[in-house]
């Protein structure tokens, strides 16, 4: 544990900082003035949840987020806490300017965030920034993918992946220069665009995304900025993806990002309570290390489909992924679950039922390609005839991306079991009848 003194006062770290967090006003004056100006100072201080970096263990950070959402901000305090362990850090920008006046020198650059009695010192003929405790960051740019084949370093800070001309090439480039120390690491911030290379970063094993839209950061922006925006795009695939930080619909895609805000904002006050039908889908993986199981629950009322919940997981056994499926039946009172069953047929039932679901299995079988099985319940919202009872930020990535030429390269389960109840609430004729929703 960091121990601060009244006559030293290193920069702080996310661990030392929750430990002076965890004591009393009064043990922190006692130990003198230097502990309240570090508290001050700390970027850590005004960093919101989203922005702390506290998923370190994993080999990659991805903050995908909306424009003035704070991805700067937290790409940058990242940054302080590697200077901090002394280690080698590139910073990667679209081009040397935009690392020099966002990343470095911008209002919630490096330079701007560091305590100042531990700023770094710009050596522009060398383009780096060097610390007095060894740490040094090389401003690299984007347009020059081969300038990244010779140096080597602990850490990297990439910004707007998207924006750069062949993101694949130099991230591939980028990352081939991660190898010094025991567990290197990447932090990429970017506004995200429909593009191979981030939906491959998404899903690759070893990233955490966190996700941030720019009304999360509305109280260090101008007053009435976010509200003239909204006025102007809102509802919008433009919106989706500058302020909602989305991944929206690529080249040929089914679901369109007007579509998804609308059936967002469909719902004005709370939920129904009573339902003719409520259905959970299920989309079963291959693997426990492979594809997430989605888990979408559905219900149906005058007409309309409401999306209750999503509920998908990854990375569980059978037995996990059926626990949960029984455990999202019960919460939504759901008459029966929905159950791909192309993959593992009846084992799929069984495994369900050994793990105490409450209602009927269903089997159900995809005889069409997924476009196709998914082209009836994209007319749906186009219509507004699917409403979202809360903001599903992955399901609706995965409904824009499907049928996309720029799609995942892995299943969309959670669209898939989505497809499945939809289908089943709106385009299969069933007796109607009242249904209590339980919570």
């Amino acid at each position: 544990m960091t121990i601060i003194s009244s006559s030293v006062r290193p920069p702080l770290t996310l661990a030392s900082l929750r430990w002076l967090w965890s004591l009393t006003q009064a043990e922190r004056d006692a130990m003198g003035p230097a502990v309240t100006t570090a508290l001050e100072q700390s970027w850590l201080w005004r960093a919101r949840d989203d922005q702390k970096g506290v998923l370190d263990a994993l080999a990659v950070w991805l903050m995908l987020g909306g424009r003035g959402s704070g991805k700067t901000f937290a790409g940058a305090g990242w940054v302080l806490d590697r200077a901090w362990e002394g280690k080698r850090i590139a910073l990667v920008g679209p081009s040397l300017h935009d690392v020099r006046e966002v990343m470095i020198e911008g209002p919630s650059g490096v330079m701007q965030l560091a305590p100042s009695d531990d700023r770094p010192r710009w050596e522009g003929s060398r383009r780096r920034l060097v610390w007095e405790g060894g740490a040094i960051a090389y401003a690299l740019s984007a347009e020059d993918p081969e300038s990244l084949r010779g140096p080597q370093f602990h850490a990297a800070w990439a910004d707007e992946l998207c924006a750069w001309r062949e993101p694949q090439r130099v991230l591939d480039t980028l990352r081939f220069g991660l190898r010094l120390g025991r567990r290197p690491r990447l932090t990429v911030t970017t506004t995200p665009r429909p593009i191979p290379a981030l939906r491959r970063l998404m899903t690759a094993p070893g990233t955490a995304v966190t996700r941030m839209a720019t009304a999360d950061n509305a109280a260090n922006l101008p007053p009435g900025f976010l509200e003239h925006l909204t006025s102007l795009y809102g509802g919008t695939r433009l919106a989706a993806q500058e302020l909602e930080g989305l991944v929206t619909e690529g080249e040929g895609a089914l679901f369109r990002a007007e579509d998804l805000a609308r059936a967002r904002a469909a719902l004005t006050g709370e939920s129904p309570e009573r339902f003719e039908r409520v259905v959970v889908a299920v989309d079963p993986p291959v693997s426990a290390g492979g594809d997430a199981c989605g888990i979408v629950a559905a219900g149906r009322l005058e007409e309309r489909a409401y999306v209750l919940a999503d509920r998908s997981v990854r990375g569980l056994t059978p037995g996990g992924w059926a626990a949960r499926v029984a455990e999202t039946a019960r919460a939504f009172g759901a008459d029966r679950v929905l159950a791909e069953g192309n993959q593992g047929g009846e084992m799929v039932s069984a495994v369900l039922r050994q793990a105490g679901c409450p209602v009927r299995v269903e089997l159900v079988h995809a005889s069409r390609a997924k476009r196709a099985r998914a082209e009836p319940a994209a007319m749906l919202y186009e219509q507004g005839r699917v409403i979202h009872c809360g903001v599903f930020a992955e399901l609706e990535e995965e409904l824009m991306a499907l049928g996309s030429e720029e799609g995942p390269k892995r299943s969309p389960d959670r669209a898939d079991a989505l497809v499945w109840a939809v289908t089943d609430l709106m385009l299969r004729e069933r007796a109607k009848g009242p249904r209590i929703r339980g919570l």
